[in-house]
């Protein structure tokens, strides 16, 4: 055991030891030598995580918790904080996804940031993101958690920021370090009332004394509430932010305006996946509270359609992509709050694949045209970039959940736990899930049918795209179509599941899906499965063969197609309330506090009290010996007054 958390130390830090190697010897190695070291430091991350989930995966309960250092504390204090692993079946996948979606985009980052000046700082970010990211997820305490969490979001801020010369990227990047700041107040708050109640930030400590909770409440307003419960929230807050659940969504779009690379990073494996690892690491926590995971349930089906929706109007092909992230984090908060954690994980290690393949291939498709990104500017590229067009057709597909494809598994799956539960809000979550699969497929194949189909709308001579980038992509179509097949099993009915919660899984779906002829043979039975091949042909019909359809609809239903552009004005009410109001408190801080009170008062008044006090001082220096000695009679007359009345 001390060999297997040795590994899991050196895999945590060899990220973060390739980046202080790259930049300490930038001069001497060069633009090749950093992303030489840096790639070299993820691989060896990858592949110790590799090992370490063959090791943790091949015993039926595995597990193993270490502190290995007391970060902050003393003997005589009631507490001491500790750094430490919990290498157990979640750690170590969450590992394995994160690493080799990070090496895949850091090849890939090879070529699509090889003319970019700040090639080397890129690299050095995106490292420093994936360190950032296996010590989240590595973490056996709440504190480690939250250190991982804010360091993921400095990362994310400075990535998305990474053009800081275009206005846009800059506007993109604060929106998205504060709107997280707003959750991370609620997590943080979760996290000091956690501490309070159970006295400590131990995973395992704290479970321990959960049924010591269950009576525990708390008064806010002159109301009593669940302890387990306000937590279970306040927790689910950040989350919220950090996997952009409705109404803290508006950051990720934004996003977009970081180098594509980055963008499949956040959306795949890193950034986005953090809320759900976290209520998956915290699920027997959450398992105490029924309110909390119905409000889960009912937030994560309510993004799974209304912003899938909102993709059908989106003309940027990554933005298009993005708001599909959205959609599907939707998918998985909604397998949180039935109590399916271990579908939830499935479907985030699928989506990983797919969804970093279609990223990087609208990214080929971007640098090919030389940056451009609006659909309606492409068109007709299917003979000019086939093997682009295959990977994007393989991952969409995916996406859309069509058999055989990985996404057919995980999502199934999904919608049918979801109709099958019995929790408070599952009716309307599965309606929501349901329309969803009828509009993934049509906002998909249209951005499929916009750019590869139809005549050449960019007039400019096409940019070749290096082997660097063509790499990754044929790597990630493989489990895109396989990962389903491969690991449903293992994950979710072997042994209990890969959580050893198999007991979440209802009866129905472990036959249902007890082999992959079984998953086929039962998907033309299911309502999923005939709107997803409705919504392909829709999208076939609007895209190809009436392609004046969708202007016509938009004159027809003027009101919701606005309503869908606006986003459904959360950006405009986030503008105001977070953008314009953290200026009014930041002019009223500047105003009221620093001016009139620090300066003012403080600072300008501390010194012009001392230049009152020395011009009355220098009055009584008058060089007039009977004025010196009047004082000190007066002085002695007041001594002896003083000393007389007391």
């Amino acid at each position: 055991m001390a060999i297997l958390s040795q590994m899991c130390v050196l895999a945590v830090m060899l990220p973060l030891l390739g980046v202080l190697v790259a930049r300490l010897a930038n001069q001497v190695i060069g633009q090749v030598g950093t992303h030489r070291v840096i790639i070299g430091a993820i691989g060896g991350s990858c592949l110790l995580a590799v090992i370490l989930a063959q090791a943790i995966l091949s015993q039926p309960v595995a597990s193993m918790d270490v502190d290995l250092y007391a970060w902050a504390g003393h003997p005589q204090w009631p507490y001491v904080f500790y750094i430490g692993i919990l290498l157990d079946p979640l750690t170590v996948v969450m590992m394995v996804i994160v690493t080799i979606i990070a090496l895949l985009v850091h090849i890939y980052s090879i070529g699509y940031m090889a003319d970019d000046p700040g090639y080397r700082r890129f690299f050095s970010m995106i490292a420093f993101f994936t360190f950032a990211m296996l010590c989240l997820v590595t973490a056996n305490n709440f504190l480690q958690l939250f250190i991982g969490w804010e360091a993921v979001g400095l990362a994310s801020y400075l990535l998305i920021g990474f053009w800081n010369k275009r206005p846009a990227a800059n506007r993109a990047s604060l929106k998205a370090f504060l709107v997280n700041r707003i959750g991370d107040v609620g997590f943080l708050l979760g996290i000091a009332l956690v501490f309070a109640y159970t006295g400590s930030v131990h995973y395992q400590t704290v479970f321990a004394k959960l049924p010591e909770l269950q009576q525990a409440s708390l008064v806010l307003f002159g109301q009593s509430y669940s302890v387990i419960t306000v937590v279970a929230l306040l927790l689910f807050v950040g989350a919220m932010g950090k996997s952009a659940q409705i109404p803290l969504h508006v950051w990720l779009p934004e996003s977009m305006e970081g180098p594509t690379p980055i963008s499949a990073l956040i959306h795949a494996a890193t950034m986005v996946t953090a809320g759900i690892f976290m209520v998956i690491r915290l699920a027997p926590w959450y398992e105490y509270s029924e309110f909390a995971l119905s409000w889960i349930l009912i937030i994560g089906a309510t993004g799974a359609l209304g912003l899938g929706l909102v993709a059908l109007v989106v003309d940027d092909i990554k933005r298009v992509i993005a708001f599909s992230t959205l959609s599907q984090l939707g998918y998985m908060v909604a397998a949180l709050g039935v109590s399916a954690y271990s579908i939830s994980l499935f479907h985030l290690c699928s989506h990983a694949f797919f969804k970093a393949l279609l990223f990087l291939a609208a990214g080929s498709v971007i640098i090919s045209l030389h940056h451009e990104q609006d659909m309606h500017r492409m068109g007709g590229l299917k003979s000019s970039m086939p093997w682009v067009y295959w990977t994007y057709l393989i991952g969409g597909l995916a996406l859309c959940a069509v058999p055989p494809f990985s996404g057919f598994y995980s999502k199934d799956i999904i919608i049918a736990a979801i109709g099958d539960s019995e929790r408070f809000g599952a009716t309307y979550a599965y309606s929501c899930v349901c329309l969803g699969a009828l509009i993934t497929p049509i906002y998909l194949f249209r951005s499929l049918f916009l750019t590869f189909h139809g005549t050449r709308r960019y007039t400019g001579q096409l940019q070749a795209v290096p082997w660097t980038m063509q790499g990754p992509l044929l790597i990630l179509a493989v489990p895109s179509i396989g990962f389903g097949l491969w690991y449903m099993q293992p994950m979710l009915f072997e042994h209990g599941g890969l959580l050893n919660d198999g007991g979440t899984v209802p009866q129905s779906l472990q036959i249902a899906f007890a082999d992959w002829w079984t998953a086929w043979s039962h998907a033309p039975m299911t309502l999923t499965f005939w709107f997803t091949a409705l919504g392909i042909g829709v999208a076939w019909l609007c895209y190809c063969q009436y392609p004046h359809w969708p202007e016509r609809i938009t004159q027809i239903l003027p009101r919701v197609y606005r309503l869908l552009v606006n986003q459904y004005g959360f950006n405009q009410f986030n503008d105001w309330l977070i953008v314009r109001g953290s200026l009014r408190l930041g002019h009223w801080f500047t105003e009221i506090i620093d001016r009139q009170w620090i300066d003012a008062r403080l600072v300008d008044g501390s010194g012009q009290a001392i230049h009152w006090l020395a011009r009355q001082a220098r009055r009584l220096h008058t060089g007039a010996l009977h004025h010196y000695i009047g004082a000190m009679m007066m002085g002695v007359l007041g001594l002896i007054l003083w000393l007389w009345l007391n």
